[in-house]
Parts: C-alpha cells; structure tokens; sequence
C-alpha cells in the first residue's frame, strides 16, 4: 500500500476540521479562488497587451520603412 491509507486522510481532515473550523476554511478556500482568477485575469490582461504592442511596433516600422522611400 501507499504511504497514506484512506483512513489516514480521513483522520488527517477531521483533525484539519476540529483545529481550524468549517468557516474558516471556507473562507480560506474563497480566498486562495479569488487570488487565482485575479492571476488568470492578470496573466490574460499582460499577454493581451503585449500583441498590442507588438503589433503597433511592427506597423510603426513598415510606416518608417515606406516613407523613406
């Protein structure tokens, strides 16, 4: 078997449940939730505006390359 049986993990959070309450562990889990979706979000929001400025750098430089012609 493995190291932990399922017994173990039962114990393991009945303990967890008796030490740190029901609530506050809701609460926590609501927290660690959020931090997550704000990452996501930030993570999504900084790739986004880097094409951006990809993007605009790229057409900045074919608009210098044409006008010296």
């Amino acid at each position: 078997m493995g190291a932990f049986s399922l017994w173990h993990w039962v114990i393991v959070l009945l303990i967890v449940v008796l030490v740190f309450g029901t609530k506050k562990l809701r609460n926590i889990g609501s927290d660690v939730g959020g931090a997550v979706k704000e990452f996501k979000k930030a993570m999504k929001d900084d790739s986004q505006s880097e094409r951006k400025t990809d993007t605009a750098t790229t057409i900045e430089g074919e608009v210098t390359e044409k006008s010296k012609h």
